[in-house]
């Protein structure tokens, strides 16, 4: 049975690509650079990470590679964070700031010192100690947080994120870092395992391969793998070896196959009992392994008459078995394939022996040479079966298993093919395009079937494998997954469902693919480069040479395609430059391992396992790199899928994880042992490394124990232990590391201290669990070396203390309490104690008042919270000394050496030391909600709990109780104002935020007020203001007016206003603005409020308001003249005479205050220019004459001539150069004559400087820019001559509307009008000029230069001489517009007008050439002035020649298009009218048509000699208008107009076409032949219907045009006759037909 759409397929080169749905992880995949993008960006970041390491590990290494990395870190970080930094905390002068920074210095301190480590906050200094200032700058205590420098460690880590990438161990890589990189894209030496093992089989080769075996057997051609290893020979003989290397059987001696030419291809049953063997001459012989004697079936080629009559399916004689296999578990089915791309499935019929059996075959693929060529007519292109195979059965029974699928790989397509119960196609796809053009044509596949997993697959979660094939054409590879889908009838086979997953592109051909394992590829390219991929991500692990194994490989393709090579077309890019030999027959995988068939031996090669290479690392003396690379392969960071490991984590952590840890017991022991014997290279950086690669594997695999039960005893016993804690230490920070044993913990003090790293051993201290701490050792060791930090945490967290910390940081503060000269004699922020210790004490109290462990950050728990805060606030506010702790005795005192403790010791003492800070604290304090009146605080209400002392007090304490306290303790007589400053302004600010829980009497908050107001230092200034503002929100003094005066003092200017503006006392408010030097912009803002019309203000408060804008007008303009016109005109329009007169006269503010009134911006305008008076608009052109004298010319221009006074604005405007304008205002005045007059002297005076300016060029060439000078002035002299023709043609336009009006009588021809008489004037000076100034600068003089040695002319005399001329030229060119135009008026006698122009221009020109004629000493000058007279008439001439050449180019273009859209046909859709149906051209059509259309030609070609015969007689006597022709038109491109075959009798001139109006694809051309008079002549025959026209729509629809007028009456409504109203054009065509199917 013959398989159709596999043949018909192949031949197709047409045949529809496979398109990729892609999953996830095969769209990844879908190149090579996208496969191993990501292996290549591990390779990058590894590269980084190493390279910063190294840098560190060049520098000096006192502190340890971790340390410098975690203090840059930290450097960073505040330099970037402004909240965590110095910055962030309040800052006031006195205080060293380098004493504050949160940078750790790995600097030694000196011996004795007490400065901690960073401070917790950038804290102020003492602002109430005599002979200190104010604080400046300000430090707002009260908008700002305290923060610490010891916070969340989430951002201090300075180690890699993932153990995989890990940097280098020394400053040359390790070899490991090998197996993260793609071979080949590393410069780094190969690793020291073997990436495959191979084992050359010496016995099998002395047996195959000797001279003795080739002359026996014959020469190895082919080989097959499964239990045995099989080779096929050249003598048609089989080889079978057992993997003990012996030969177990000789097959085919003695039998047909030995006559059959050698072994083409060879196959092994599923059961491993069959062998089947494919030869050269198309015979395939299968053998039972248990008798060789003969063979168990015998299929063989196609005889003569087999080939004759086609009686059944074979291969063709004499035409190779190129592969060959067996259909699951069967030992009678095979299918094969040969070199001519033919396939067949061989089904053997039981029987008893090779006689009583029958073999039935079936092509699946492929034609026979005699068949005949497809319907199509396409040519067949030469095929070729390049790969082959039969899906093998695997584990677990599915349905494909009998359905007996085999794939095959052609040049043009992959066919898959199911044979059992009947050949079928099951899937094809076509060659990708991803596939180079003109490259080695190659084709490989191979299956992998469907397997039972362990464990569930990660991506599908199945517990079952899906079958899939992995194909390739020349360099793209793709994955195939293969679904089966039941059907409903369990007797049919299921549905298969094919989808390419994943697709890789290498960088050359592949000849060879296998699968080595479930997950794991092996490609051999066409240069025997074996590549390793895994299947999921298509990433390439390994890749090394096999040149050297001189692998077999044989051309069998290319003959087939020998043609198909030899006629490339370049221009077909799916075509091939080269077909590539095969090597499928050498290149095999079984059970993991590669078989490779060579040209001298057979080999089997292993890829080496995860534990071979970390043996092979130890091996080599890498141990750093092993423990780096177990680590990765614990992880899955490494490539586990190549090595052996599974995916699931679970079972590789089980694989690994014992591996890891022996692997660090025995590097550890080793390293020791060799730094014990004096090895040199294991050095403390030695050390450090594997130090830091066990930490990291430690907390890879979850075992920290290990650190500390047996690594740390080994840096101990050695006396290096502190290189392992400098290890610790980001691990600690980190928190990855909490809990560190105590012994550790002593020598982590040790070691930090004697290094000088105190700030570093606080916050390491501060990241540890207290339970494991020495509690005395820590705590001794805190104060000891100034570790105020580290010791409140430890109090707080070891032993919730709260109160001793404090009491610690208060004992520091007892000299200043006992000794106040003590203050007085130095800078107490100089002292440790007091500049940097004792602060720690506010931001200490504002942590734990709200609820925040000190120093980190984190929240407290509520309960121990609540216990914290109480005893803070007992100790506080309690009013007494204390003995602390409880039941010791001991009290502690803040003055030792008195008798008597005051009241409120503790908080006084603080209060004293520094109140800003402490009162900032306590501001945190306030937004707790500790201190609210909570029932469950009420001593009363109880808690069921029985509390000790501080905690009932605690409770007890609210914000009413600590103002309170405050207000009592903080009186002047005690404290300085520069300290009670701080706490009005609490109060100030906590009012208006808690009014529910404070009640302040009014005469205390007029205290606070007037403390407010009377502020020490000007630094303070805008926080006192800030402060009274939050009072005055909530508190109104009964008496504000008393409070005005201290406002004023103070400056408070935003309380003024507010109170001006609420008792609408605007003339105070307005004045209130001007004296704020902060608020200057509002100023406008004030005044529009104040005096706009809803304000309702009486006529005293706008008189004040005009008062106080009079005295401050002058500051008002100088603040922004634009806005202040703009404010004034729009509000106090009376108040400008006296603002102007205001400002100093001529002064440019009054300059730029009037533009803004009369030119102002059109968006912000309110008021138009024209309602001010003259003075101000001449004042204006005054002041514009000196500030921008370019823009009085334009100005003057736009106003009314009547605003404006000659006798005043002339001098200045004469004074200041700006003759345009003058003439402008001259002309407006009707002084035109004497306009000109002025216009000439300035042209003259002009022509003068450039004359002396060229005569003194030698002088003034070291001063000035001779050169830059002449052409400014010659530009002048352009611009006041076009000022001249400007006054001309004004003129002229007056006096035509005077002859029009008048209808004056025209000037004789001698005599010159007014007009005229300025064009002469204006002529005559530009041509004198010319003249004049030609002589001094014209080419033909000697050229000046400069005096020095340098030939450079200065003047550029040619340009010059240009721009002279130009004058000439732009004058007469206006002249000859003006005068061309004077037509433009209606007149009824067009001729005389135009003449009456021409006139004046001969006038004009012969009044002229009469003046040059007199003035002239020679002919030449007057020739010249003729010349550039007559080069504007050709300037003018070739502009025109230039447009109409211009506009008949594009005017040829466009009707190039149209007559190429004519030409060009229209093929109607069918052959059928689309209305009745009847066949209407081509076969079958009724009519002669052939006749009718000869009858029409010859009428035709008489038509066209009678009207030669015409031409040729009225030839010679005039213009012949010849009758209209039949034309073809088209419109718009979208059709044509055609006569079709069966146009029918048409007589002359009747036809007629339809054209487009504009409107595309639902119009059509039609062309219509109508049948004339004798139409009975021709067209029409017996029983036959007349011929008529038809219409071909530009949608390609045919009609009679009979049938379409009758449609579109019908629609018209106007019947079914076709004889209705026919709409013609103005060109006398017929409308458009509209198809009346597309509209």
């Amino acid at each position: 049975m013959s398989l159709r759409s596999p043949e018909r397929g192949d031949g197709a080169a047409s045949m529809e690509e496979d398109h990729l749905d892609l999953s996830p992880e095969g769209d990844a995949a879908s190149s090579d650079e996208e496969t191993i993008k990501p292996e290549r960006e591990h390779e990058e970041l590894s590269d980084i990470v190493e390279e910063r390491t190294s840098v560190i590990f060049d520098q000096p290494t006192e502190n340890g590679v971790i340390a410098n990395r975690y203090r840059q870190l930290l450097r960073d970080r505040d330099d970037v964070s402004e909240e965590g930094s110095a910055e962030g905390l309040p800052r006031r002068a006195g205080s060293p700031i380098d004493s504050l920074l949160s940078v750790p210095d790995d600097s030694p301190s000196l011996a004795g010192s007490m400065i901690s480590s960073v401070g917790s906050s950038r804290v102020p200094s003492l602002a109430s100690r005599p002979g200190l200032s104010s604080p400046t700058p300000s430090f707002r205590p009260f908008d700002r947080r305290f923060q610490s420098r010891i916070s969340s460690p989430s951002a201090l880590s300075p180690r890699p994120t993932s153990p995989a990438f890990l940097t280098g161990h020394s400053r040359q890589a390790s070899m490991s870092s090998q197996f993260l990189l793609e071979s080949g894209e590393t410069e780094t030496p190969t690793p020291p395992w073997e990436v495959v093992r191979w084992t050359k089989l010496k016995k099998l080769n002395a047996q195959a391969f000797s001279e003795a075996g080739k002359r026996s057997f014959g020469s190895p051609t082919c080989l097959a793998v499964s239990a045995s290893i099989v080779l096929g020979t050249s003598k048609g003989i089989i080889l079978m070896f057992d993997y003990n290397q012996n030969l177990k059987m000789i097959i085919g001696p003695g039998t047909k196959a030995v006559e059959s030419g050698p072994i083409t291809a060879i196959a092994i049953s599923a059961d491993y009992t069959t062998i089947a063997g494919g030869h050269a001459s198309g015979n395939i012989f299968t053998w039972d392994t248990s008798r060789v004697s003969r063979p168990f079936l015998h299929i063989p080629p196609l005889d003569a008459p087999q080939l004759q009559h086609r009686t059944m399916d074979g291969h063709m004689p004499n035409v190779s078995i190129t592969h060959l296999g067996f259909l699951g578990t069967r030992h009678t089915a095979l299918v094969s394939a040969d070199d001519h791309g033919m396939a067949f499935s061989h089904l053997a019929t039981r029987g008893t022996g090779a006689l009583g059996r029958t073999v039935k075959t079936t092509r699946i693929l492929g034609r026979y040479p005699d068949a005949p060529p497809p319907q199509s007519g396409k040519p067949l292109k030469p095929s070729t079966v390049l790969a082959f195979s039969p899906l093998p059965l695997g584990n677990v029974e599915r349905a494909t298993d009998s359905m007996g699928l085999t794939a095959m790989l052609t040049p043009y397509l992959l066919v898959i093919v199911s044979t059992t119960p009947i050949a079928q196609t099951q899937h094809k796809s076509a060659r990708p395009k991803d596939v180079a053009p003109h490259s080695a044509m190659t084709g490989c596949l191979a299956w992998f079937p469907a397997v039972k997993l362990k464990v569930p697959d990660s991506n599908t979660g199945s517990t079952m494998s899906k079958v899939k094939l992995v194909y390739c054409w020349s360099n793209v590879l793709t994955v195939l997954d293969v679904d089966e889908i039941p059907t409903e009838d369990k007797d049919k086979p299921p549905i298969l469902k094919f989808k390419a997953r994943s697709r890789w592109k290498c960088e050359e051909a592949i000849v060879a693919v296998q699968w080595l394992s479930r997950s794991v590829l092996t490609v051999l390219t066409i240069t025997q480069r074996l590549i390793v991929l895994e299947d999921r991500s298509m990433r390439m692990t390994e890749a090394f040479d096999l040149i050297h194994k001189y692998i077999y490989h044989a051309d069998l393709f290319s003959t087939q395609l020998h043609n198909l090579v030899e006629q490339l077309d370049e221009d077909d890019t799916s075509m091939h430059g080269v077909v590539a030999d095969a090597f499928y027959m050498s290149f095999k995988t079984y059970r993991g391992r590669i078989f490779l068939l060579g040209f001298n031996d057979v080999s089997i090669g292993a890829l080496s396992n995860w534990a071979d290479r970390l043996f092979a690392l130890m091996e080599n003396g890498d141990y750093i790199g092993a423990i780096q690379l177990a680590t990765s392969y614990y992880t899955g960071d490494a490539n586990k899928l190549t090595v052996g490991l599974p995916e699931d984590a679970t079972l590789r952590h089980q694989m690994v994880r014992d591996k890891v840890m022996e692997l660090m017991s025995a590097s550890i022991r080793y390293v020791f042992d060799q730094r014990q014997k004096g090895v040199t290279s294991v050095d403390d950086q030695h050390l450090r490394q594997i130090a830091e690669t066990c930490f990291i594997a430690c907390e890879s695999v979850g075992d920290l124990d290990f650190l500390f039960d047996e690594m740390y005893e080994w840096y101990e016993d050695t006396g290096v232990e502190g290189i392992f804690l400098e290890v610790l230490e980001p691990y600690i920070l980190e928190k990855t590391i909490s809990t560190i044993p105590p012994t550790a913990v002593k020598a982590l003090v040790t070691h930090y201290v004697s290094k000088g790293w105190e700030s570093r051993l606080e916050e390491i201290i501060c990241h540890m669990e207290t339970a494991t701490l020495d509690i005395d050792q820590v705590t001794t060791l805190c104060k000891q070396h100034g570790l105020y930090d580290a010791l409140i945490y430890v109090w707080n967290q070891a032993l919730s203390d709260y109160i001793t910390p404090l009491i610690d940081l208060l004992t520091l503060l007892i000299p200043l309490v006992q000794n106040s000269d003590y203050a007085s004699s130095r800078n107490l922020m100089e002292d440790e104690n007091y500049g940097v210790n004792a602060l720690k004490m506010f931001p200490y109290l504002s942590y734990t008042l709200t609820g925040r462990i000190y120093p980190n950050g984190e929240r407290m728990e509520d309960e121990v919270a609540s216990k914290a805060k109480a005893e803070i606030y007992w100790f506080l506010f309690s009013g007494k000394s204390i003995a602390w702790p409880k039941g010791s005795g001991k009290t502690f005192l803040t003055r030792p050496t008195e008798r008597e403790e005051p009241s409120f010791p503790y908080l006084r003492m603080i209060l004293q030391y520094d109140a800003p800070s402490f009162l900032s604290a306590l501001n945190e304090a306030f937004e707790d909600s500790f201190l609210n009146d909570s029932q469950e605080k009420q001593l009363n209400g109880g808690t069921g709990k029985d509390l000790p002392e501080e905690q009932i007090f605690g409770l007890t304490v609210d914000r009413q109780y600590v103002v309170s306290i405050l207000l009592e303790i903080m009186n002047p007589n005690d404290f300085a104002p520069e300290d009670t400053i701080y706490l009005d302004m609490f109060i100030a600010r906590n009012l208006p935020k808690f009014p529910q829980y404070l009640l302040i009497p009014g005469s205390t908050l007029d205290k606070v007020l007037t403390g407010l107001c009377e502020f020490p230092g000007m630094d303070l200034a805008e926080d006192a203001q800030l402060s009274a503002e939050y009072l005055l929100s909530i508190y109104q003094p009964p008496d504000i007016s008393r409070m005005i005066p201290l406002f004023k003092k103070a400056c408070f200017y935003r309380i003024l206003k507010r109170i001006y503006r609420n008792d609408k006392q605007y003339g105070k408010l307005l004045q209130t603005y001007f004296e704020d030097p902060e608020d200057q912009t509002e100023i406008f803002e004030c005044i529009a409020e104040c005096l706009q019309p809803q304000a309702g203000l009486t006529k005293k408060q706008v008189h004040d308001v005009h008062d106080v804008i009079k005295e401050h007008s002058r500051e008002l303009v100088e603040l922004d003249p634009v806005r202040a016109a703009q404010t004034i005109a729009t509000y106090a329009p009376d108040l400008h005479r006296f603002i102007l007169d205001s400002l100093d006269e001529g002064s440019e503010l009054q300059y730029e205050y009037l533009k803004a009134l009369l030119e102002p911006d059109t968006e912000t305008s309110e008021q138009p220019a024209s309602t001010y008076d003259r003075d101000f608009i001449e004042l204006y052109v005054q002041l514009m004459c000196k500030y921008n004298s370019s823009h009085v010319s334009d100005y003057v221009g736009i106003v009314q001539a009547t605003n404006l006074r000659l006798d005043k604005l002339l001098p200045t405007m004469e004074d200041t150069g700006v003759i345009d304008a003058v003439v402008i205002l001259m002309a407006r005045e009707g002084q035109v004559q004497d306009a000109m007059s002025r216009l000439t002297r300035h042209l003259e005076t002009l022509e003068s400087a450039l004359q002396g300016l060229v005569a003194n060029t030698d002088e003034n060439a070291d001063e000035l820019d001779v050169k830059e000078a002449a052409e400014e002035l010659l530009r002048g002299l352009q611009k006041y001559t076009h000022v001249g023709i400007w006054l001309c043609q004004g003129q002229m336009k007056t006096s035509k509307k005077l002859n029009g009006i008048g209808r004056r009588s025209s000037p004789s021809p001698s005599d010159l009008s007014p007009e005229e008489a300025l064009w002469l004037e204006l002529i005559d000076t530009t041509v004198q000029i010319t003249r004049r100034l030609s002589s001094v600068v014209a080419p033909s003089k000697s050229i000046k230069v400069s005096s020095s040695s340098s030939p450079t002319p200065v003047l550029d005399s040619d340009k010059l001489v240009a721009l002279l001329r130009s004058l000439v030229q732009h004058t007469f060119t206006a002249l000859m517009t003006a005068t061309s135009t004077q037509s433009g008026t209606p007149s009824n006698n067009r001729l005389v007008t135009t003449s009456g122009g021409s006139l004046t221009f001969l006038r004009i020109l012969r009044a002229f050439l009469t003046r040059a004629a007199r003035t002239s000493p020679n002919l030449a000058d007057l020739r010249a002035v003729l010349t550039s007279i007559f080069s504007a008439y050709a300037y003018e001439e070739s502009i025109l020649r230039l447009s109409n050449r211009l506009l008949e180019q594009q005017l040829f273009v466009n009707v190039k298009e149209a007559v190429e859209l004519r030409q060009r046909g229209w093929r109607p859709r069918g052959s059928t009218c689309e209305a009745c149906g009847k066949r209407v051209w081509g076969p079958g059509v009724a009519g002669n048509v052939f006749e009718a259309w000869e009858e029409r030609q010859a009428i035709e070609n008489k038509k066209r000699e009678e009207k030669k015969a015409a031409q040729a007689a009225a030839r010679g006597i005039g213009k012949v208008v010849s009758p209209p022709e039949e034309e073809s038109y088209k419109g718009k491109g979208k059709g044509k107009s055609t006569a079709a075959p069966t146009a029918g009798p048409n007589g002359p001139s009747s036809s007629q076409e339809q054209m487009a109006n504009g409107k595309q694809d639902t119009q059509s051309l039609a062309v219509e032949a109508t049948a004339n008079g004798n139409g009975d002549a021709y067209g029409r025959r017996k029983d036959q219907q007349p011929l008529g026209p038809l219409v071909v729509l530009a949608c390609r629809h045919i009609y009679h045009k009979a049938c379409l007028d009758a449609l579109q009456a019908k629609q018209r409504g106007e019947g079914d006759d076709g004889h209705g109203h026919r709409e013609v054009d103005e060109f006398g065509r017929e409308a458009v037909y509209r198809c009346p199917i597309d509209g």
